[in-house]
Parts: structure tokens; C-alpha cells; sequence
């Protein structure tokens, strides 16, 4: 498995990855919350797992802006808080399943080996598509008309973001919140990123998908959609 550690506890950490590299896993570690949900929405994890109490971002904000972006990687969520209310709010957040501290090492693998099954069965069904567009979410594979097209990692995310929503209007403001969260670049950097990612979809088809609604965002339609 390929798994996404988002823990502050650098001993802890160290221990999991030990543990986890050692029975063949590959393991990506970070130690905050905003690093961790940039990691979380630029690459492809088999299973996420969040420490609840982290700096810069708590994991209930993590999982839910993860969720809110359209991301289903599945999360196990670490925490030292073990009251029902803690666990409903770590569920209520967008989390799969929930750990308390401590715990022993190969029931946590465990859990993660279920997660990963079960994610990989839903994703299966998760392939998105509107009119001859056609995008994996997990193996980040993308088609239109059964032609390969390669998009950079930015306009990949926002061209996600738009399918999952579509043929729903979403406003720049969002968009942006999305991918770059409290820290937005300049305001042509989106421009650019729709402008290539209009160029990679668009491009030799009659029929146009992506539509700029000018002052308000961005639509992925088929024309039968709008």
C-alpha cells in the first residue's frame, strides 16, 4: 500500500513508518495539517492516516476539506480522545475509521488493509464522465473520445473538481479556496490553469465542455447539460 502519515509526534511517526516499511508499505510522512492536506489533494494514496490533534490545521479540518473537495481516499484517524462524542465528530468529519491511542501495531495494519480493499472496490465505480470526457480518479487517467490526455498536476484538480460538480456552476472563489486554501496566488495564476486545461480538453472537438461564465466561474458541461 501507499500511504499518506499526517502525524505531529516526529517518535511516532518514525515508529509507524518503521513498522509499516517493514511489512513492504511505502510510506509518505508530514507533520502538519496544511501539509498534510496538500499532500492529500496532489498525489494518489491508498489510505490517509490523520492524527486528530495537529498544528496548523486540526484533522477534522483536514478530513472535511478533503471531503469537500471531492476526494474519497479512504482515512483512518488517530487520536488520544476516545468518548463517543470524539468519535462521532471524527466521523461526522468524513473519516472511515477511527484508532485510539495506543494501540497495537498489526491491528492498525489491519484496519489499514481493509480500508485500502474497500476503497479499492468503490473506486471502481467512481470513474467520472461528462459527454465524451471520461477521468479516473485514482489512477488519474484521462480521456476524451478514447484519446490519452496528459494534464499537469493543477489543471488535473481543478478539471476533478469541475466533473464531480458538474454540469453545477463553481465559482473562482472556490476553485481557488480548493487548491491553493489560505494562500491564493495572484489572481491570472487560475486563468492559466483553466486556459491550459481548456487547451488539453477543448482542443480539435466541436463540441467545447469546459465554459467560462465571466465574473461568476467555471462549468464542465456537455451541451445537452447547460
Amino acid at each position: 500500500m501507499h500511504l499518506l502519515l499526517i502525524e505531529d509526534n516526529p517518535d511516532l511517526a518514525g515508529n509507524l513508518s518503521d513498522f509499516l516499511e517493514a511489512h513492504r508499505h511505502t510510506v509518505d510522512i508530514v507533520h502538519n495539517g496544511l501539509s498534510g492536506l496538500r499532500f492529500a489533494l496532489e498525489k494518489v494514496y491508498d489510505v490517509i492516516v490523520l492524527d486528530l490533534m495537529l498544528p496548523g490545521m486540526d484533522g477534522l479540518e483536514v478530513c472535511a476539506r478533503l471531503r469537500s473537495a471531492g476526494r474519497n481516499t479512504p482515512i483512518l484517524m488517530l487520536t488520544a480522545r476516545d468518548t463517543l462524542a470524539n468519535k462521532l465528530e471524527g466521523f461526522g468529519s468524513g473519516a472511515d475509521d477511527y484508532l485510539v491511542k495506543p494501540f497495537a501495531m498489526p491491528e492498525l495494519e489491519a484496519r489499514l488493509t481493509a480500508l485500502a480493499r474497500r476503497g479499492h472496490g468503490e473506486a471502481a465505480r467512481s470513474l467520472l464522465m461528462v459527454g465524451d470526457l471520461r477521468f479516473d480518479p485514482e489512477s488519474l487517467r484521462l480521456e476524451r473520445a478514447g484519446q490519452r490526455i496528459e494534464l499537469a498536476p493543477i489543471p488535473l484538480r481543478i478539471l476533478d473538481l469541475l466533473m464531480r460538480r458538474s454540469p453545477g456552476v463553481v465559482r473562482r472563489e472556490e476553485i481557488e479556496r480548493e487548491i491553493w486554501a489560505d494562500d491564493p496566488p495572484d489572481s491570472d495564476a487560475l486563468r492559466a490553469h483553466i486556459h491550459a486545461l481548456r487547451s488539453a480538453i477543448d482542443r480539435g472537438s466541436d463540441t467545447p465542455l469546459l465554459h467560462t461564465l465571466r465574473g461568476i466561474g467555471y462549468q464542465l458541461a456537455a451541451p445537452d447539460e447547460r
